[in-house]
């Protein structure tokens, strides 16, 4: 059987193609399109027009690609900008006429169970873990063993929301890192009680900004980040990448190999809080897992 899983996350669409036997699947297609649907004004709980045709004109071309590879079942998921918009049903609506494609806006809890699912899936996971996706337009957090899924919470802390409310210096003055750590410290509360009791000993990333971090981290190795499952970093190496992103210039970013467009200052608020969280916790590995939220979904429909 084929399936497609459309991931409309808040700044990127990615659609995924797999053929499934059983519990056997191959990936056929990948492809993500940096769509931007919370740019403007995701704060205000609103998809503003740009962004709006930007998200039907994506959404037309995966319809066209789903039905050239004749894909039997489709499930098209949305997060943070979409469940948060007030015009996010709209939105839904439109692109159910102009593409016949039902999206499913779904909560907080739901996305990071299916994040921790797809990081499962991954083989990321060998100790008692954090699990944590920066989104656009929230973060997920996910306690877990090799066994099970300890606790979840998602946080309205994503990047885009954070850029959109802090981001007004370059570099990044101290005053405005202090402003976004003052922010997430407060949010994060019940995140830092549940660690302190169960002691996680290494953090994941899901995907996106640590992919990043990872060809910053490996660009003059040869670590092929399109066919890996899982990473664990050089710790001393990610603190030093980290501190050179969150102090450099926006030109500066542009021109470092391996930051795409669309995270050249994103990455910066990404890196600010992963190591936030690193030293609150008090946690010394970082991991990687190639495979997030669409993996989630695609592992629940096989």
């Amino acid at each position: 059987m084929r399936i497609a899983v459309i991931d409309l996350g808040t700044n990127t669409f990615h659609l995924l193609i797999a053929e499934t036997a059983g519990k056997q699947l191959e990936i056929l297609y990948k492809t993500n399109v940096p769509v931007k649907l919370g740019e403007g004004r995701i704060n205000e709980n609103i998809i503003v027009p740009a962004a709006f045709e930007r998200g039907i004109n994506c959404l037309k071309a995966f319809a066209k690609t789903i039905s050239k590879y004749k894909v039997n079942q489709v499930r098209a998921t949305a997060t943070s900008a979409v469940r948060s918009a007030e015009n996010g049903k709209d939105f839904v609506q439109a692109v159910k006429e102009q593409t016949a494609i039902t999206i499913e806006a779904i909560s907080g809890d739901e996305e990071a169970a299916l994040i921790y699912e797809g990081v499962k899936l991954s083989g990321a996971i060998k100790d008692l873990s954090l699990i944590m996706d920066i989104g656009g337009g929230s973060v997920e957090f996910i306690l877990c063993d090799t066994e099970k899924l300890i606790w979840k919470k998602s946080y309205n802390i994503g990047a885009a929301r954070l850029l959109q409310q802090f981001f007004k210096s370059d570099p990044l003055a101290d005053e405005d890192k202090n402003a976004i750590l003052y922010h997430i410290q407060h949010q994060l509360a019940d995140l830092f009680e549940i660690c302190e009791k169960y002691n996680p000993q290494v953090l994941i990333g899901s995907a996106g900004a640590f992919e990043t971090f990872l060809a910053l981290v490996t660009r003059d190795t040869q670590v092929d980040i399109e066919n890996i499952k899982h990473f664990e970093f050089n710790f001393d190496d990610y603190i030093a990448t980290s501190v050179v992103l969150i102090n450099s210039t926006h030109k500066q970013r542009t021109e470092m190999p391996g930051i795409i467009p669309l995270r050249v200052d994103m990455i910066v608020i990404a890196a600010l809080i992963t190591n936030y969280i690193l030293g609150r916790t008090k946690i010394n590995r970082l991991m990687l897992s190639t495979y997030d939220l669409k993996m989630g979904v695609l592992a629940s429909l096989t």
